[in-house]
This record gives structure tokens, C-alpha cells and sequence, in this order.
């Protein structure tokens, strides 16, 4: 049980350094975002799959020493949160302290990088208005300039501008 425990303690610290490692590429993406950096996004996007790819290993492996200490405890391994290691280990003070450091980092860092992806979401949401806003003022005018009728105002003028576009939301 003790190389277990040594095993999920090293997994969880080296997710808790990834998941640390992922907050300056977010706030970087927030930048990308509002100078509306295309390439710099993607480029960041990029590094930023990278490292989900290497916690979602990381993640697979604290599952299977989850699994083989749930055999060894005679438990279900879902029935294994932090908080109840944190439980059970309490004679083993060292391994205790350490996966309460760990659980309490990895909260606070899971947590910031949610409300930075959550701005990061907002600002994008934002920018998507702004881009169907100008696109329907673009129409509008389009449509506005394609009106020239003539004296008898029901003819339209020959060779002028028809789109034959609409805003369906309107």
C-alpha cells in the first residue's frame, strides 16, 4: 500500500504542476482573445491540447492506483475520493499532510483556471456578437443602397444592386 500511495501522491503532484502550468497560457489566451491575435490563438490552442493530453494520462494513471488500492483496501475505487485517503491514511501523517496539500492546491488551481477559461468564454461569446452585429449592419446597408426606385416607385432602376439577403433572427 505504501508504493501505491507514493505513486499517487507523485501522479497528483506532477497533475497539480500541469494544471499550475496551464494558468499563464490561459491568461495568455485572454490576451490573444482581446487583441483578436488569430495566429497567436491558435498557436496557444496548440500548447494548450498538449498539456490536456499529458493530464488525461496523468489522470488514467491516478485511476489505476486508485483501482489496485481499492483491491488492496477491499473498497470500490469510487468510494476513494481525496477526502476519504485523506481519512484513511491518518496513522500515516506524512502521506496524510501531502495528499492534503495536494487536494487543497489542485482545488485552488482547477478553480482559477476554471474562472479564467470562463472569461476567456465570455470575451469570445462577446466577440461573436460583435462580428454577427456588424455583419447584419453590413447587410442592412447593403439593402438600404440596393432600394433606388424610380417616379413611379414601384419599379427598381435598372442595374441596381440587388442581394436578396435577410436577417432570419429579425
Amino acid at each position: 500500500m505504501a508504493s501505491l500511495m507514493e505513486e499517487l501522491i507523485s501522479t497528483l503532484s506532477q497533475e497539480k504542476e500541469l494544471y499550475l502550468a496551464l494558468l499563464p497560457i490561459a491568461e495568455e489566451k485572454t490576451k490573444a482573445i482581446v487583441a483578436n491575435d488569430l495566429e497567436k490563438l491558435q498557436e496557444i490552442t496548440d500548447r494548450e491540447q498538449e498539456s490536456v493530453g499529458r493530464i488525461s494520462a496523468l489522470e488514467r494513471k491516478r485511476d489505476e492506483v486508485i483501482t489496485n488500492m481499492g483491491i488492496v483496501l477491499g473498497r470500490k475505487p469510487q468510494e476513494l475520493t481525496l477526502a476519504e485517503l485523506i481519512r484513511v491514511t491518518e496513522k500515516q501523517r506524512s502521506d496524510q499532510a501531502a495528499l492534503t496539500e495536494l487536494k487543497d492546491a489542485l482545488g485552488k488551481a482547477v478553480k482559477r483556471l476554471a474562472d479564467v477559461n470562463q472569461r476567456n468564454n465570455v470575451l469570445i461569446q462577446q466577440s461573436l456578437e460583435m462580428i454577427q452585429f456588424n455583419m447584419n449592419l453590413l447587410q442592412s446597408t447593403r439593402m438600404v443602397q440596393g432600394n433606388n426606385y424610380t417616379k413611379s416607385a414601384g419599379e427598381s432602376m435598372p442595374g441596381a444592386a440587388q442581394t436578396g439577403m435577410f436577417d432570419a433572427k429579425q
